[in-house]
């Protein structure tokens, strides 16, 4: 027969405690519930991961480049692109740019496809006007520049490499041609149809537009042409966070031994 085992009440033993029951607080409606953030717990909170995301090469470039240009002195005749147009200016300047757009690929199709159904009736074709245009790439503009047919030359201000349009402002003041500058050579290139435009000039424009073409041109000579403080505004020379706090802790500590020699 198996002994009966009898529960021996150990010496020091703690008694078990009734939990007490919550006090109701009316002035607190909503209870609150902490959550528990560990393993298999409550759902992590969203963070800012920006530092530890891994980030393509070009864009790494891209902003490593940005600070350089911050943070390095930059010469007048590159800093002179950071001036660009304002909003209203280059609104009125690419209304008048899109209506002397040249014809895309479908439309030359079209003229030239009208052209040669003509010559095979064996019609007397004389080929069509192109009428007034927009001028567009390097070389081209260069010309009209050269020739003094260019009324206004607009430039992109994120040109890379900066040496292929660097020159042209100075070439521009020399002949007496207005250029301006504007923001984005992707806004240049969906003028004329392309990804990207580093430069346009226009030639001529029909009686309509010859005001706005006009108040643009002073607005260009006298914001670009004219501005002497243009030419000699250098840009960059910002230093960094850690560098304009240590700066600021240094002006601090002088200020303060300057009130100190002032008491005694």
């Amino acid at each position: 027969m198996p002994k009966k085992t009898t529960a021996v009440a150990t010496k020091g033993a703690k008694k078990p405690v009734a939990k007490k029951a919550p006090i109701f607080n009316p002035s607190v409606l909503i209870e609150k519930k902490p959550r528990n953030f560990g393993i298999g717990q409550a759902i992590q909170p969203r963070r800012d991961v920006t530092r530890f995301v891994k980030w393509p090469h070009y864009i790494k470039v891209q902003r490593q480049r940005r600070i350089l240009s911050s943070r390095m002195k930059v010469p007048p005749s590159i800093n002179q692109f950071t001036k660009a147009l304002d909003k209203a200016s280059a609104t009125s300047l690419f209304k008048l740019l899109q209506k002397y757009r040249p014809e895309d690929k479908a439309q030359k199709k079209q003229r030239l496809t009208k052209l040669a159904e003509a010559k095979a009736k064996g019609e007397a074709v004389q080929p069509a006007a192109k009428g007034n245009q927009i001028i567009f790439g390097l070389n081209k503009v260069v010309r009209a520049i050269e020739s003094k047919k260019a009324k206004l030359v607009v430039l992109a201000h994120d040109v890379d490499p900066i040496e292929l349009v660097v020159w042209i402002p100075a070439l521009c003041r020399k002949l007496g041609v207005p250029f301006c500058v504007i923001k984005g050579k992707a806004r240049l290139g969906s003028v004329v149809h392309h990804k990207t435009a580093a430069t346009l000039a226009i030639v001529n424009v029909d009686k309509e537009d010859v005001k706005d073409l006009s108040n643009l041109t002073d607005l260009c000579l006298q914001s670009y042409n004219n501005n002497t403080e243009l030419r000699r505004q250098w840009g960059g020379g910002q230093l960094g966070i850690k560098a304009v706090a240590s700066q600021k802790k240094k002006e601090r500590a002088v200020a303060k031994e300057e009130a100190a020699r002032q008491k005694a």
